[in-house]
């Protein structure tokens, strides 16, 4: 059983925690791990311990790899999405992707930002669902609700599950209140996990027949692949032109084939502030405390502090997110509307809704600290043996001073190795690029100044990671 990993979402109900670009799946709101990360430890001694297959968006590569990697997995396949086509072109690619290891291969298709507390009961759930998808079945996994809930759309099961199994009668959108309570009274209705177990072959055969045209773009993607460093790149104009369509909808609800088991297993999507205060341990007064924070008659509150202490006094049912450049104060029974509060940012020309102070390259990270006119300062840190793009700027000089490890530097014909507390000054329009020769991480201050400061001004002319000048 070879699990395929969603990770291209963007988790927009997490802001400020989660943004475009570093959204909720590679943040650790969980445990010590990301949630991507914990998708694939969760797996460990289950039915499903082949190599893993990712599909992700483009600008997420890097940082997928980098979490991969991180577990010690270098044997993943990551398929990049030219375009976001939804859930089944995704699923359609990572079949063919499993075809081509075996041609009766069985995966298990997982969003990447889920939560599961009973680890157990996640585990024998797979394996039925192994054995329902080797009997050629479209498996759908229907979490066992315990409060009507209306954030998320519905499966009717159907009678006759003596094999665990039930065949599914329909998919039912998301509800309003009372009618999730008749769904909840019902008891033949389960949350729609967007969890799917089957055969590759039997995916794509279904994918075939009831939508030909998707199936034909995602092939003929696929036919023009290509390796770029660690990750599978499909055909672009292909894959552009494919429908775009929900695996529910392109497949699931039209064929005879589809059947559902329940989950009961403490799942949730951790799609929302809320949804995240409900799965984590709380105190005395039913708050969920993270980070530095100070709480004084504070009840039924969400708080996550990430850079700074944050104090809370008479106040309850609030969820309160602070990072370095943006705070969030909302009522906790009103988050599932921050994408709303996401959508003014980015439509009034700010950046907030994609990057953190802190942005994340594929050589390190670098934290703009401080800025105004004419000049900003960044403090950028390079991974052992990375080195950042041979570059120059038109509108920009740039001063580097070494904080910690060594930094090689080409500067025009001058080759330069530097040291803690030795410096080094790249004139405007001059030729460049950074190295980290050493064993342990880089770090620098850099200052800029001059007449335009923004990241476009960046013209590479060389790039290890393949990167385009938009990246």
């Amino acid at each position: 059983m070879i699990p395929v990993i969603l990770s291209g979402g963007s988790g927009s109900r997490l802001w400020p925690l989660s943004r475009s670009a570093y959204p909720k799946q590679f943040l650790p709101l969980c445990s010590g791990y990301s949630l991507v990360q914990d998708t694939v430890l969760r797996l460990a001694d289950s039915v499903a311990n082949e190599p893993p297959i990712f599909v992700t968006a483009n600008d997420q590569r890097f940082l997928l790899a980098d979490q991969v990697q991180a577990l010690g997995i270098d044997n993943a396949d990551i398929i990049l999405e030219p375009a976001r086509r939804n859930t089944a072109p995704a699923i359609a690619l990572a079949c063919l992707d499993a075809c081509e290891r075996a041609p009766d291969a069985i995966v298990l298709v997982l969003p990447s930002d889920h939560h599961i507390e009973n680890k157990a009961a996640y585990q024998s759930v797979l394996a039925t669902a192994r054995e329902a998808a080797q009997a050629g079945k479209l498996v759908t996994f229907g979490v066992v609700p315990n409060k009507p809930e209306t954030g998320y759309g519905y499966i009717k099961a159907a009678t006759g599950g003596d094999q665990g199994w039930y065949p599914m009668a329909a998919f039912v959108e998301k509800p309003d209140l009372e009618t999730a309570q008749q769904y909840l009274d019902a008891g033949d209705y389960y949350w729609n996990s967007g969890m799917f177990a089957f055969r590759a072959g039997v995916y794509l055969q279904e994918l075939e027949r009831l939508n030909p045209a998707m199936y034909q773009a995602v092939k003929t993607a696929w036919d023009g692949r290509a390796e770029d460093l660690d990750f599978i790149r499909v055909g672009e104009e292909a894959f552009a032109g494919c429908p775009e369509d929900s695996i529910d909808y392109a497949v699931m609800e039209k064929t005879d084939k589809a059947v559902v088991i329940p989950l009961d297993s403490g799942w949730s999507d951790v799609g929302s502030w809320q949804s995240l205060w409900e799965v984590q341990a709380k105190d005395e007064c039913n708050n969920v405390l993270v980070g530095d924070v100070v709480a004084q008659d504070t009840h039924n509150t969400m708080v996550h502090a990430n850079s700074r202490m944050v104090a809370c006094l008479g106040v309850k049912d609030l969820a309160i997110v602070e990072t370095t450049d943006a705070v969030l104060v909302a009522d906790i029974n009103q988050v599932q509307k921050v994408k709303d509060i996401v959508k003014l940012i980015e439509g009034s020309g700010r950046s907030e809704h994609e990057f953190h102070r802190e942005v994340h390259r594929p050589w390190g990270r670098f934290d703009s600290v401080d800025g105004g006119d004419r000049y900003q300062v960044k403090r950028i840190t390079v991974k052992p043996g990375a080195r950042l793009s041979t570059q120059l700027h038109h509108h920009r000089a740039e001063h580097w001073v070494v904080v910690r490890g060594t930094a090689k530097v080409r500067r025009g014909e001058d080759s330069i190795l530097l040291t803690e507390n030795q410096s080094v000054y790249i004139p405007l329009g001059e030729v460049h690029f950074l190295e980290n020769p050493g064993k342990i991480p880089l770090e620098i201050i850099e200052i800029q100044t001059g007449a335009y400061l923004g990241e476009d001004d960046i013209i590479r002319l060389n790039d290890q990671y393949g990167r385009s000048s938009t990246e």
